[in-house]
């Protein structure tokens, strides 16, 4: 991986080696997906500042809907036209939201910000992955994308400690404006390093497919965060949205049938390899957002942990995600052999999510690292080589619509299972609850501010966080379910044969 494979000059630009080509999109994928994390420490005092506080939640979900959406699209474009200058375009939509986010004098335009700051970052993680089929052979792609990963992990892990300094320090403001000098960074280095790779087929854009699978995707999402808190789920308004939905889903097909360069075209659902990895991409998804999000709140209340030690113990996850990516990657690459490592690590994931399962207060803190270490082993091939395997499965005029699938997928799944865990995590919580606290501080998640716990009496602090582990054990016993079915979905992977030359394009 040291020097360039043999290509054609109009592939590739003669003397850039491969190593700086994965360096260079390793950092453009890490300042993407840092984008994503540094900003949630900063939330509590921005909405302080400029006041919304009941639209807290959309911060992150607009840039999560954006991403979303984003990718497909992203993915279709860099096939038709070049990784490189659809990559150089993201940049420039990623310092845009940046500019947009720290300059916002309401919550509205921070929220807009957050939108157009996911729709460039959703285009360069996908598009930084695709890049890795363009330099690489199939059998040394699953490397690579544990590079890739380990660069995603690590931003899950140093984000939010890093938007934590910048928020003591240089204000809220910073954790957008930092992205300025990292952003033209990453926009020279990519300029200098990319091959600038022509696209493929005829340069039709699928306007039609893209809009509503847009609409598709944006209602999915929508619903999955909206529904039963923002909009009742028997409400006039969810009906609209669930019949948008259903429309544009409806729509979508049609127009793919139709366009001569559809945006996901549906031949690829006849896909073995695309069908089953984007569908444990999916159950994974909802295990690893459920457990990032809801952890950290039941260690900060029932362990009295500080919300920085609390963030901590991610860590022992993205370690796990990081060592077991890189090492299922290089396991690919010297044996050709990858099918049986996704459905041992979702076997793990789900019996690291059965112990979640069982937490209380009175867990030791050292095997709930344990489990979540577990958790990050498990989730770290389905990554690495998830992608690899659709990437070598599909045709190369389609490595950007495979690659930005994967992403998708993982992406719903988050949403949709973050919604729903919320759900069920509140509605136990105040059932609970009901009669424990005093009448002034609630019975739901607004009442679980740790110092006010802390202040109880003991014994009334000990029904709490009995009650909220209770809350939470079918949080993780439905992750664990959703993992163990991930392993048995996995079973029906073909195999296919690894190429150890790039194909002629």
């Amino acid at each position: 991986m040291t020097s360039m494979p043999n290509q054609s000059s109009e592939d590739m630009r003669e003397g850039v080696p491969v190593r700086l080509v994965l360096i260079s999109v390793a950092i453009t994928l890490l300042f993407a997906s840092l984008g994503q994390t540094i900003v949630s420490p900063a939330l509590p005092i921005i909405t302080a500042d400029l006041g919304g506080l009941e639209h807290l939640s959309w911060a992150i979900t607009a840039y999560l809907l954006a991403s979303t959406v984003a990718a497909p699209i992203s993915g279709k474009l860099g096939d038709l036209y070049g990784r490189r200058i659809v990559m150089q375009g993201a940049i420039f939509v990623f310092v845009v939201g940046a500019i947009i986010g720290g300059t916002a004098w309401n919550f509205g335009m921070l929220i807009a910000g957050r939108a157009v700051q996911g729709m460039g970052a959703g285009s360069l993680i996908v598009l930084a992955m695709a890049v890795v089929a363009d330099v690489l052979p199939a059998r040394e792609r699953g490397k690579a994308q544990g590079i890739l990963g380990a660069a995603f992990g690590i931003s899950t892990a140093i984000g939010p400690l890093l938007g934590g300094v910048l928020v003591e320090t240089l204000g809220w403001h910073s954790i957008f404006f930092v992205n300025l000098p990292v952003g033209l960074a990453a926009l020279i280095v990519l300029s200098i390093a990319l091959p600038g790779m022509p696209g493929h087929g005829k340069r039709s854009i699928d306007y039609a497919g893209g809009a509503l699978l847009a609409l598709f995707l944006s209602s999915a999402v929508l619903i999955s965060n909206m529904g039963g808190n923002l909009l009742p789920w028997a409400s006039l308004g969810m009906a609209a949205l669930i019949a948008v939905a259903i429309g544009s889903l409806v729509g979508f097909v049609m127009a793919e049938r139709r366009a001569p360069e559809p945006i996901l075209p549906l031949g690829l659902f006849t896909n073995n390899t695309f069908v089953v990895v984007n569908a444990v991409g999916f159950m994974v998804g909802t295990a690893m957002f459920g457990t990032i999000t809801f952890l950290p709140l039941f260690l900060q209340v029932a362990k009295a942990v500080t919300p920085t030690v609390s963030g901590l113990f991610l860590l022992p996850m993205m370690a796990g995600l990081i060592v077991s990516s890189n090492l299922a990657g290089v396991a690919m690459a010297r044996t050709g052999r990858y099918r049986v490592m996704p459905i041992l690590s979702t076997g793990l994931l789900s019996v690291s999510m059965l112990y979640l399962a069982t937490i209380d207060g009175h867990s030791s803190l050292w095997l709930i690292g344990a489990a979540l270490l577990g958790v990050g082993i498990g989730l770290g091939p389905v990554f690495s080589i998830g992608v690899a395997a659709i990437q070598n499965a599909v045709p190369m005029s389609m490595l950007g619509v495979g690659t930005a699938s994967a992403n998708m997928f993982r992406l719903i799944g988050g949403a949709i299972g973050t919604a729903l865990f919320g759900a069920i995590f509140a509605a136990g919580l105040s059932r609970n609850l009901e009669g424990v606290l005093p009448e002034s501080a609630g019975h739901g998640l607004s009442s679980m501010r740790p110092a006010m716990v802390n202040a109880l009496p003991e014994s009334a602090r000990e029904l709490v966080i009995a009650g909220m582990s209770q809350a939470l054990h079918p949080v993780f016993f439905i992750g664990a379910g959703m993992a163990l079915l991930a392993c048995i979905v996995s079973t029906r992977l073909k195999e296919l044969p690894l190429a150890t030359e790039l194909p002629g394009r």
